[in-house]
């Protein structure tokens, strides 16, 4: 099959979600107004709550959600064939990524900015709250530490990346300094900033810089990890408009402009998928299609890592609530594309299947190096970009996806950890809870040794952990709605759908774990398992109850959403 046909099919599907379906969800389900006052301006500090240009805080919402997983999770999932894992993106990016997006952005701005977690509390009580904080908690230690390992790897392997993912900041900090204090036209701050960065990308082509095998008896993955926490917890600490928001915004738009590429050498080269529609006999050792499909891929499909960053930070920045439409739905699309971009590369991107079998030989071989061989050889034979350059500019579009996740996922730990500490009667200020934040993400990371290989400890988990923290998210929206009368049917299904994989997902690594003897992961998955469970019938309690108590009015001059009879109970 030629991958012209399975891109304008993708590329239709996607955007017709965004023209078509956001604007019911918007108009019907989550009825948005221009004329409700957002937290971003009624808790104005200039720290975390910030008014943001729509566009801006699509950037930081994308790119914070993106990281390096829907490359990732679609270069591996290809694996059992490409129909599936374009399948699972395209739908689940039009009927569920963006309806839980936009809804968890929706409700955390209608609730003073508050977290996912802390509105788990409000609508089913202080249990559920407790149970949801430790979901949260485990799903972004396990984010941090990971990406931290990934980034690394590739800054290792792909020395040439390393000028223009540092530099990235310093392009950043102008940009943000550019908008917010000289106030200076976006679009030619765009433009400069875009192309200061790819500039970085040629002079980091021409000058790779690779770290001694070891600096003081710690491996170049080890220190290029330290340096990253480092600067992880800098950035949490800083305004989000100095480094945060431009940096996310600049990324976006090289994502773009790296999608862009990545298309036009479809368009050029009209490559044959030399992968199969569905692979009859995978590698000894891959799990079944059913449900594991559906947790491999999670960001461009459908990620619950995506409801902590819209309750967390993007919720705070929202200027005006009819651009969370833009920011929430189109930040999914974001995704989408770029995963369904992945799928091509990684299936269209090796001259013949053999070549494709090789990569793709055993559980887990294909992901971000697959992703860089198979689109850097298209970019060379459709725009004529030399195949090292083209390999850069897509290993440090990866890297500066990662980085912008591990940013915002070190800021929302920090986050949780002072809703932790408040709900256990220690007041922990911002430097205080970002040193425990850090700290335990550090500690996980070496725990094994000074290659940082502790970092992936947890992270066989994160699949099912991620998945069934978006079936928490929605049991939460689907409480609110029947609250207010809404219908819930545009929720309600793909929370019974991703529910019943995650945990069917968890279940099936249970008896892996256990036939293993990986008794910390075991223990770890169980946790996760009983409190996904606990919520979600805590949230079916809560919404019988929503359904016999009176309806609920929103009025766009509430301060803060009223509290529902049934929960002011409770």
């Amino acid at each position: 099959m030629n991958s012209l046909i399975l891109m304008f099919i993708g590329l239709a599907m996607i955007l017709s979600g965004y023209l078509l379906y956001s604007k019911f969800l918007g108009k019907k389900i989550y009825k948005l107004s221009a004329a409700y006052k957002t937290p971003a301006h009624t808790m104005e500090d200039g720290v975390d709550y910030v008014p943001t240009n729509k566009y801006v805080l699509w950037g930081h919402h994308f790119t914070s959600v993106a990281g390096a997983a829907p490359i990732i999770g679609p270069a591996v999932a290809v694996i059992w064939g490409w129909l599936p894992a374009f399948l699972w993106v395209t739908l689940g990016t039009v009927f569920m990524a963006g309806m839980h997006d936009l809804g968890a952005l929706w409700a955390s701005q209608r609730h003073r900015g508050q977290s996912i977690g802390t509105l788990s509390g409000r609508y089913i009580g202080a249990r559920g709250r407790n149970i949801f904080l430790i979901v949260i908690f485990l799903l972004l230690l396990m984010v941090n530490t990971a990406f931290s390992v990934v980034i690394a790897g590739q800054l290792v392997s792909t020395p040439t990346a390393v000028i223009p993912t540092w530099g990235a900041i310093l392009v950043a900090v102008l940009v943000g300094q550019a908008i917010y204090r000289f106030n200076w036209n976006l679009p030619l701050v765009s433009v400069v900033g875009v192309v200061a960065l790819y500039a970085l990308m040629i002079i980091g082509d021409r000058n790779p810089i690779a770290l001694p095998e070891t600096v003081l008896g710690i491996p170049a993955e080890g220190v290029w990890i330290i340096l990253l926490f480092v600067y992880a917890f800098a950035a949490s600490l800083l305004p989000v408009w100095v480094l945060l928001q431009p940096r996310d915004y600049i990324n976006g738009l090289q994502l773009f402009i790296g999608l862009a590429l990545l298309y036009g050498s479809f368009l050029f080269t009209s490559p044959d998928l030399v992968a199969p529609t569905l692979r009859s006999e995978v590698p000894a050792g891959t799990p079944s299609i059913f449900p594991l499909l559906f947790v491999t891929i999670a960001c461009g499909a459908i990620s619950g890592f995506h409801g902590i960053v819209a309750s967390g930070t993007s919720s705070k920045q929202l200027d005006t609530e009819t651009d969370a439409r833009f920011v929430g739905y189109f930040g999914a699309v974001g995704e989408g594309l770029l995963a369904l971009g992945t799928i091509i590369s990684v299936t269209a991107g090796y001259r013949t299947l053999a070549d494709w079998e090789a990569v793709y030989s055993e559980w887990n071989a294909g992901g971000v190096n697959a992703f860089v061989e198979g689109g850097g050889n298209l970019i060379n034979e459709g725009l004529g970009i030399p195949t090292s350059l083209s390999a850069t500019i897509l290993a440090t579009m990866a890297v500066l996806f990662a980085a912008t996740t591990m940013d915002s996922g070190v800021r929302l730990q920090r986050l949780v950890v002072q809703e932790i500490g408040d709900i256990m009667g220690v007041k922990l200020n911002a430097l205080a809870s970002t040193f425990i934040a850090v700290g335990l993400a550090f500690g996980l990371t070496f725990s094994t040794g000074t290659d940082g290989s502790g970092g992936m400890l947890i992270w066989p988990l994160f699949g099912t952990t991620n998945q069934l923290m978006a079936a928490l998210t929605l049991s939460i929206l689907i409480v609110i709605l029947t609250s207010l009368r809404r219908p819930t049917w545009p929720v309600t299904i793909p929370l019974v759908f991703v529910s019943a994989m995650s945990l069917w997902a968890a279940v099936l690594q249970v008896r892996t774990l256990f036939e293993a003897g990986n008794w910390l992961l075991l223990v770890i998955d169980l946790v996760i398992i009983v409190c996904a469970i606990w919520v979600i019938v805590e949230a079916v309690a809560a919404v019988n109850r929503a359904r016999k108590a009176p309806a609920v009015e929103w009025r766009d001059d509430d301060a803060d959403a009223p509290l529902p009879e049934y929960a002011q109970k409770r």
